[in-house]
């Protein structure tokens, strides 16, 4: 039976709703708009309009997939991050509202920095972080690391599509070891590195703990071994008086702050996300 892009949209919204998927509304219209290649001002336009078999079958294929548990940005290949659109695969985490706050106060230091200003997104994975910052602080430069290979191809990606090439870069580099020598000079330095405790990723969300990639996840034993190497080791990549800052897991604040003080860091603050937890540590380099 034909069926219109609307009633095909709030079939897929109800299935995903009471499958527990909070974002129910947003992802059905992403897989509605993906299985007819469509973009989102032309599903408006069209819901009153009846879909062919072969988009309704198509629709009935991801949902299907989403179901599953693999969630919508794997299916369709993108997701949006600060109002920029990002390519998605499984090398890279999925970038999350939470990381938003990590990106405002990149974004917030980089502009106070001044025209020039060099920042560092370290453990980049989609490059999401670093790409905000250059997209809303027009006159500064970002260079984006991480270690995996598919994360940077994805970086490269996202640095064309978002039309950034003059001012944002990809370097391979490994956050647990000291930078290398051209690596230095930042005014800021944004982490958002693993952070869960080793012990608890078998325990994730079949979302997470399926599709994500582990590299991106694992933090160590108790989630802070990277905290405590960038924090050792990457000061010296920073300018006197440039800015470390960290995302953290829940409940991880207290300990990042004290590492970063026991590393000489000092005018530590911490940032609370939307949900009131303690998500983003700072401090500058003085030393």
């Amino acid at each position: 039976m034909a069926t219109t892009y609307n009633n095909l949209y709030l079939d897929t919204r109800k299935r995903l709703k009471a499958a527990g998927v909070e974002m129910a509304q947003l992802e059905a219209r992403e897989l509605v708009c993906f299985a007819a290649d469509k973009t989102r001002e032309q599903f408006f336009r069209d819901l009153t309009l009846y879909a062919s078999k072969e988009v309704e079958d198509r629709v009935e294929e991801l949902t299907r997939r989403r179901l599953s548990g693999e969630p919508v940005a794997y299916i369709i290949g993108e997701w949006e991050f600060y109002g920029l659109p990002l390519d998605i695969s499984r090398e890279v985490l999925i970038p999350r509202s939470d990381t938003e706050v990590l990106a405002e106060r990149a974004i917030l230091l980089t502009r106070a920095a001044g025209d020039g200003a060099r920042v560092l997104d370290l453990c980049a994975g989609s490059g999401c972080v670093g790409l905000a910052v250059a997209a809303n602080a027009p006159d500064c430069r970002v260079v984006l690391t991480d270690l995996s290979e598919g994360a940077l191809r994805i970086c490269k990606q996202n640095v064309r599509r978002n039309q950034l090439n003059a001012r944002v870069t990809c370097v391979q580099a490994d956050a647990m070891t000291a930078p290398a020598s051209a690596l230095w000079d930042f005014d800021v330095i944004a982490c958002n590195p693993p952070y869960i405790p080793h012990g608890d990723l078998a325990n994730l969300d079949v979302s997470v703990r399926d599709y994500e990639p582990w590299g991106a996840l694992d933090g160590g034993e108790d989630g802070l071994d990277f905290y405590r190497a960038v924090s050792a080791r990457w000061g010296t990549a920073l300018r006197l008086g440039g800015t470390l800052i960290f995302e953290v897991g829940i409940g991880q604040a207290p300990d990042v702050e004290q590492i970063m003080a026991q590393n000489g860091f000092e005018n530590i603050v911490t940032h609370q996300d939307t949900r009131g937890i303690w998500r983003v540590v700072e401090g500058t380099a003085n030393h």
